[in-house]
């Protein structure tokens, strides 16, 4: 028998998941139409609509603790990952692959400081607002859904890009274009996902009673 709140232990276990798999797919940049986004804001948004269910559902005490669980498995991911490139790779491994694997995976150390400030500046921005902007009978949940979703994805890209290549390399046009699709996807995607997200949770909960 699951734990009770059923939906707060469902959450929380894709939670974890996805935040392991948003650094895997940012190793991807992904092309929608003229912008280009790196594959793991697909993860990050669950991520988004994951923390916002879970305040609307169960509080933003809540949900600011999810934020804060979650830096386990990102952290823990992090390290297997440097123990895997660090590890001899196998003579008999597929060459191609041998040779893609760090290249895919590999990420300073900069990087990873980036994706841990970012994701814990961003999400907890996220409840936040949406908690913020709740009136307590649950009204508008798509509008706060979406205006949380994009300042914390706006946030999100100028503190990672900022950490990761401030200094390097001009950063703006790169900031620009992140922004423009991040924001794009939180109006698209995350208000109707935040809100099928509510109304599974609460059946999951009213099934466990």
């Amino acid at each position: 028998m699951l734990p009770r709140p059923r939906s707060l232990f469902v959450f929380a276990l894709v939670y974890g998941g996805m935040v392991c798999m948003a650094g895997v797919l940012g190793a991807k940049q992904v092309a929608l139409g003229p912008l280009a986004v790196e594959g793991g804001i697909f993860a990050f948004l669950s991520l988004v609509m994951l923390g916002s269910a879970t305040a609307e559902l169960h509080g933003r005490r809540v949900a600011d603790g999810l934020v804060r669980v979650g830096f386990l498995p990102l952290i823990l991911s992090m390290g297997l990952i440097r123990l895997v490139l660090w590890l001899p790779a196998d003579p008999g491994m597929y060459p191609p692959l041998a040779e893609a694997f760090p290249v895919m995976m590999g990420q300073s150390g900069r990087m990873m400081l980036a994706g841990l400030i970012a994701y814990g500046t961003s999400q907890t921005l996220n409840v936040l607002i949406f908690s913020r902007l709740s009136d307590g009978a649950g009204r508008l949940l798509w509008l706060r859904a979406m205006l949380a979703s994009a300042a914390s994805q706006v946030v999100d890209t100028l503190i990672f890009i900022t950490v990761s290549f401030g200094g390097t390399r001009p950063v703006a046009a790169l900031m620009a274009g992140q922004m423009l699709a991040k924001v794009a996807l939180s109006v698209a995607l995350v208000p109707w996902a935040v809100a099928a997200l509510v109304r599974f949770g609460r059946w999951l909960d009213r099934e466990e009673g």
